[in-house]
């Protein structure tokens, strides 16, 4: 792969969009990738808890950070080269994948010119990358803020509920008046019910979405979560991590680097 593959995970609060984000990282590890960029740009930033990863600085505390220092710079020391330095200094590293957490969104300020560098510097990264996993923003302010505009595959995750259905198709209309165009949009049901599977599909097929698959309610996970254990240490036979090897075969994302 010459350049890397760029997934966002969206869908409405609450639907799954971490526990696939996080599903997705422990597959490509478990099969070989060693190239992985995990972005979280979720508010609540709740990813570095799923891959069992401690983070102490975000994107947004280098916002804040900026705006105090850069009357300090150095003559000759550019913002984008003090801004790119700090994006490296924050970014955690694993042996098997490197974390980021994008943390608060824009405060009271005006940050139009600082996020414009920072995303080119994000877009920069991340094409460094075999992949870039970004649990995105609830809803469609991704959209919006043109965080996940140089995205190649967007995955929306919903729980199977007419809202969650809603929500999903929005994201889809929003992205074609923002002209923001992915090479596919998947659609995956969380805590899927096989019994509900024709009704499902037949909602999948009349908004348009591509379906990758479904992940069954898992108690591992539920437990997982409560304790606050790595998802990445699920065993291989549990029904979420079996469901996300159906779903990566959809996604054609098999086999290691």
């Amino acid at each position: 792969m010459d350049m890397g593959r760029v997934i966002a995970v969206s869908g409405k609060g609450g639907a799954g969009k971490t526990l696939l984000a996080a599903l997705l990282v422990r597959k490509l590890v478990k099969t070989g990738h060693k190239s992985i960029l995990a972005i979280d740009a979720d508010p609540d930033s709740n990813l570095p808890d799923a891959l069992g990863v401690f983070v102490e600085s975000t994107i947004g505390d280098i916002r804040e950070e900026f705006s105090v220092e850069q009357s300090r710079l150095p003559p000759g020391y550019s913002k984008d080269a003090w801004l790119e330095s700090k994006v490296f200094e924050i970014m955690v590293e694993t042996p098997s994948f490197d974390v980021l957490v994008m943390g608060r969104p824009e405060g009271p300020g005006c940050y139009c010119a600082v996020n414009h560098i920072l995303r080119k510097i994000i877009d920069s990264m991340t094409g460094g990358y075999d992949y870039a996993i970004i649990d995105a923003e609830a809803g469609l302010e991704h959209l919006s803020r043109r965080t996940t505009q140089n995205v190649d595959d967007m995955i929306v995750v919903t729980n199977g509920s007419l809202s969650g259905f809603n929500t999903a198709e929005r994201i889809k209309n929003l992205a074609n008046e923002l002209r923001i165009k992915f090479k596919h949009l998947y659609l995956v049901v969380n805590r899927a019910n096989s019994s509900h599977e024709k009704l499902i599909l037949k909602r999948v097929g009349s908004i348009g979405l591509e379906f990758a698959g479904g992940i069954p309610e898992d108690a591992n996970v539920a437990e997982y979560n409560l304790l606050g254990k790595s998802l990445l240490e699920l065993p291989d036979d549990s029904p979420a991590v079996k469901a996300m090897d159906e779903i990566m075969e959809k996604l054609s994302m098999q086999g290691g680097k």
